[in-house]
């Protein structure tokens, strides 16, 4: 349980938008538990498989799809943290990520061009480097209200050559003092994201597990799937202590039901069955309620982030976030 105050970092108390009653959301969570009790969701990952296989869920190993009875998701959410501290390298980057507490903001990422303003109106479009990175996480470093840097655009000069995540890592957190967010992670990868944060503290394993000063976040595939690389960040994460945000990014009319409330269904049953995973993996491990999910715009083949419908699915996942008892992580306003 999160009670220490850490200085200056204590704001935005009051800001949300009801949009659900309680007996609204239990509906949603009842069509979600027959989702995941009945149907199931796909998890291409072998070590995933097992994991839920040793749980007690019903799995089919050569269809790879898993079938999560509500007992088991009511254990996942009675040993996943409420709230839980994210680090930044000094105590006035420290924030409390606390079940329907305080609101903090981040960048939006993560892009892969840049925009270059060559005066008069014009402007050179062209892949974002790793000195973008490292601009970029200097100016949210500077900038008071935003808490937390979100890897906000990638570094394509290294894409092609080995290691383009791990790159992104160690120049955003040598460029900002506040938590770094890796929007980015590649699973085989995580494993030298823990070697860089234990040097971070002198080789201090136990200091690295209990204070680290990054978190990742991991997309399921929509419609109802764990990939191989999302199902191993989960399990890596938990196990390293690295807090998860399992965000979904649904799309209404296109990966997920037009309507609205079966598009909050398929988001809720992807986003359960990876905090199941993470519990299952380590309980207790820091996993937040994540959603960038939108609509589909069928005309121009895309997902628009600042549709009035995001505004609107992440006010309701926010209250299905709080409704499990979890820390929320939510696109756009």
């Amino acid at each position: 349980m999160v009670s220490k105050q850490y200085p200056g970092r204590i704001k935005n108390h009051g800001l949300k938008l009801e949009l659900f009653s309680e007996d609204d959301i239990r509906e949603i969570d009842y069509a979600t538990r027959d989702v995941l009790a009945n149907y199931g969701v796909q998890v291409s990952d072998e070590e995933g498989l097992q994991i839920f296989k040793d749980a007690g869920c019903e799995v089919n190993f050569d269809t790879k799809m898993v079938k999560i009875p509500s007992k088991i998701i009511n254990q996942a959410l009675q040993t996943a943290p409420e709230s839980f501290y994210i680090y930044g390298r000094d105590d006035e980057h420290t924030i409390p990520l606390v079940h329907k507490g305080p609101v903090f903001f981040t960048n939006f990422g993560t892009g892969i061009q840049m925009c270059d303003y060559l005066g008069d109106n014009k402007y050179h479009t062209r892949d974002s480097t790793e000195q973008d990175l490292a601009d970029t996480a200097k100016i949210v470093d500077a900038l008071p209200n935003l808490t937390v840097y979100s890897l906000a655009v990638s570094a394509r000069d290294w894409a092609g050559k080995g290691a383009e995540d791990v790159h992104e890592m160690i120049t955003s957190i040598k460029n900002t003092s506040k938590h770094f967010h890796h929007i980015d992670p590649v699973a085989e990868n995580v494993d030298f994201y823990w070697e860089m944060l234990k040097a971070y503290y002198g080789g201090d394993e136990e200091m690295a597990r209990n204070r680290p000063i990054m978190s990742m976040l991991v997309c399921p595939t929509s419609p109802l799937e764990l990939s191989h690389n999302a199902a191993q960040v989960i399990i890596k994460g938990a196990r390293y202590g690295i807090p998860v945000n399992v965000l979904s990014m649904a799309m209404a009319g296109g990966s997920s039901p037009i309507h609205l409330t079966g598009t909050l269904v398929t988001h809720n049953a992807e986003i359960l069955s990876g905090l199941v995973l993470s519990q299952l993996a380590n309980p207790g491990a820091r996993v937040l309620y994540g959603s960038s999910t939108t609509t589909f715009d069928l005309r121009n083949g895309t997902a628009p982030v600042g549709s009035p419908e995001l505004a609107v699915i992440s006010a309701a996942v926010a209250k299905l976030g709080q409704y499990y008892g979890l820390p929320v992580f939510t696109a756009g306003m």
